[in-house]
């Protein structure tokens, strides 16, 4: 039993994680299973250590970045840093094109109210339409 307790000191339970990161439990049980999380077992119970938190964190940010679980796993994995830039620079460019259509559909909103009752005739509609019409090469 005393090995046990030794092992738990310092350690936290799946519920202590969760409520300290605002997620529930089943989060980091699907984390687990997707293989971005590798808790200690004390029985059949998961233990967390500070070392786990600082994945879990990691794990926060690369979502509020917008990664997915696979992109999130592969840059934790990423087994040097050229190999964990390129992972990010690909995403960098995919929330890039993101952010140009974005742009554009606040552009197309940005012309506020349309006095013109056919938005076909709208020049700031039409100019919008001549960025996106193929040219005539």
């Amino acid at each position: 039993m005393a090995a046990i307790l030794r092992l738990n000191v310092g350690m936290k339970s799946i519920g202590e994680v969760a409520a300290r990161f605002g997620v529930p439990a089943h989060v980091l049980r699907h984390w687990e299973a997707e293989g971005l999380l590798t808790p200690a077992r004390a029985g059949n119970r998961r233990r967390y250590t500070d070392t786990d938190e600082h994945r879990v964190a990691a794990i926060l940010v690369s979502k509020e970045a917008g990664l997915g679980l696979a992109d999130i796993r592969a840059v934790l994995a990423a087994g040097s840093a050229p190999a964990r830039e390129e992972l990010l620079a690909a995403h960098r460019r995919r929330l890039e094109a993101r952010l140009a259509r974005t742009q554009a559909a606040l552009d197309l909103l940005a012309g506020g109210p349309c006095p013109h009752d056919d938005i076909m005739t709208c020049p700031h509609f039409r100019g919008l339409l001549a960025e996106r019409l193929p040219s005539d090469a």
